[in-house]
């Protein structure tokens, strides 16, 4: 498959050709989706089932996982019911299972009963095995840096200074690090969606990711961090600044690189 990509034949012509070569999917639907910055997606359904197939013009590689790292961190999150299962991957190609739920919005974070379901997902994600991956903040902030043009350039540098100056994590665990609401599903379980960037890093940052994307407030970061520590969060509030403070300059940088 990875040679019909190699060849020159455009995603949507390689759609047919990648579903002929798995098992069960010869002759599937296909109805692409929108979305997807760094990939081609399309909903697929054959025999009552139905999968998310992505296609990626090149393999990847840092800042995202390959897709053999990130579907080997999804299987294990899919066997702890926090995931769809992976049902194929190579390394342009990956396939998903289609999660049938609620895409979780803004809203979803002002409802007690969802961070107390959320935090509970979180403290079994974060007892997944260790990936042997760790998240390169440094890495994925110069790369980012070295992408962008239409920027103020002392404003760029202090972000990347910002990132390099962290203290490296204490205590490392799975996380998945893009936790974003959009990559969160209510099946009616909560799981969590798009493992590209998953692996190893300070559990404390995929509750920055919330935090600081979404704006939450501080009665809203407190809930969650009782619900997650069993109502010791309070001790947890600094550590989350700072992880807030990383996520803050890494988002600038991400966004300022696709300008």
């Amino acid at each position: 498959m990875d040679a019909i990509l190699a060849g020159g034949a455009s995603l949507n012509n390689a759609v047919e050709s990648v579903l002929a070569q798995i098992p069960g999917w010869e002759d599937a639907t296909t109805e692409e989706l929108a979305g997807g910055l760094s990939n081609k997606s399309w909903l697929v359904a054959a025999g009552g089932r139905r999968a998310v197939l992505k296609i990626d013009e090149y393999p990847r590689g840092a800042p995202f996982n390959t897709r053999a790292a990130e579907a080997q961190v999804q299987t294990q999150a899919a066997q702890a019911g926090l995931a769809g299962a992976v049902l194929f991957a190579n390394d342009t190609v990956y396939m998903t299972e289609y999660l049938d739920g609620v895409v979780w919005s803004n809203a979803s974070l002002d409802q007690n009963g969802d961070l107390e379901q959320l935090a509970a997902a979180l403290r079994a994600l974060h007892a997944l095995p260790l990936t042997g991956r760790t998240f390169d903040a440094i890495g994925a902030a110069r790369d980012y840096a070295g992408r962008i043009r239409d920027a103020d350039a002392d404003e760029v540098r202090d972000r990347v200074q910002t990132i390099e100056a962290m203290p490296l994590p204490q205590e490392l665990c799975c996380c998945h690090n893009d936790l974003v609401a959009a990559n969160i599903i209510a099946t009616p379980d909560v799981r969590f969606l798009d493992w590209e960037y998953a692996c190893d890093n300070d559990p404390l940052f995929d509750f920055a990711t919330l935090v600081a994307h979404h704006k939450l407030s501080a009665t809203r970061a407190d809930y969650l961090l009782n619900a997650y520590y069993d109502g010791n969060g309070d001790q947890w509030r600094e550590p989350l600044e700072r992880q807030v403070k990383l996520y803050d300059s890494l988002l600038w940088l991400w966004e300022a690189a696709r300008l």
